[in-house]
């Protein structure tokens, strides 16, 4: 009789324990720790960092409900076909050390937990945290060769300082990825840009370094399949994150956030956009901005780690198609 035994982690069926039941992880898989983190294809991993935050605080305590509301995610995505756990490997590597009260530390620490994974040929998806998280993020994974990105949002967090040229700020990241050669601008599209602004500085160094922005005007004309049209087009076969700030939605659909803007996408239009991502050479992808104590139901973190199972199945589709 053949060897039953799953190849992979599997998460804990609802049809054994119950999804209210059971101590809670990212889609219920196993949670490995990053030392003992061996043959991992994806890794799920926590930012539980704000110090970033310029107005509403909270997302350091995303993870945790984030985690708790993944329960929801079952194994099978009926719409792609795609059961990525019987693809890739993939685990729970817990939470990524930070210090609440110093930044400049916090950013440090974050860079060498990714090193870490980079290290172990992990390719994380990661539960912010603020928008800041990306930065080291990015610099442990675009360390080797500057990376495109996909980037789903209200804002382009593209500004240089705030507060009398304060650099290190959620607003700022990845102008500071772009200045430290790990983000190439030239394929960097960023989506559902909408809001008020204080001044064209971001739009203007977008402008310069060539930093393709589409507007949620420009957005809601295009449509869906010819917004990843140019999406794909801009980030071309290179090695390529996926950054998704919850603010993306409207708030209608995630109230829990810190810089809410009306008239964003729907939970519907996001889910397939992320699915136009298939093929994709995605190395890394994050959801950030879940805010916790603005959406007490849930509703916010459902939609993040949804979010989150979307980018698992496109990537977990790439890399077994790569083995």
């Amino acid at each position: 009789m053949p060897d039953q035994t799953p190849r992979f982690n599997q998460p804990l069926s609802g049809l054994e324990v119950p999804r209210f039941a059971g101590i809670a992880t990212f889609m219920r898989l196993p949670h490995v720790p990053l030392n003992k983190a061996r043959d991992l294809d994806i890794g799920f991993v926590g930012v539980p960092f704000d110090g970033g935050t310029t107005n509403r605080p909270g997302p350091r305590h995303a993870p945790r409900q984030m985690r708790d509301m993944s329960a929801f995610i079952r194994k099978v995505n009926p719409a792609t076909r795609i059961e990525p756990y019987d693809l890739v490997n993939v685990a729970d590597l817990g939470d990524c050390p930070v210090n609440p009260a110093d930044v400049k530390d916090s950013l440090k620490r974050i860079e060498r937990f990714f090193s870490r994974l980079v290290a172990k040929h992990i390719r994380p998806i990661s539960a912010g945290g603020d928008h800041l998280v990306s930065y080291p993020i990015l610099k442990a994974l675009g360390r080797e060769r500057p990376l495109g990105m996909v980037h789903f949002d209200a804002h382009t967090d593209l500004f240089e300082g705030y507060f009398g040229g304060f650099r290190l700020t959620h607003g700022t990241p990845f102008r500071r990825a772009i200045e430290d050669g790990v983000l190439d601008p030239k394929r960097v599209v960023q989506i559902g840009i909408r809001g008020s602004m204080y001044d064209y500085d971001d739009r203007d160094y977008a402008a310069s370094v060539g930093v393709r922005i589409i507007d949620i005007e420009e957005f809601a004309r295009l449509g869906v399949e010819a917004t990843m049209k140019i999406a794909r087009e801009v980030v071309g076969a290179g090695p390529t994150y996926v950054s998704f700030d919850i603010d993306g939605l409207d708030p209608a659909y995630a109230p829990g956030t810190g810089t809410p803007e009306i008239g964003g996408f729907t939970n519907r239009e996001a889910m397939f956009m992320l699915r136009q991502l298939d093929g994709l050479d995605i190395v890394g992808a994050d959801v950030v901005e879940v805010s916790p104590p603005f959406d007490p139901s849930g509703l916010t973190a459902l939609n993040g780690v949804t979010l989150m199972w979307e980018l698992l199945c496109v990537m977990a589709k790439k890399i077994a198609a790569g083995r």
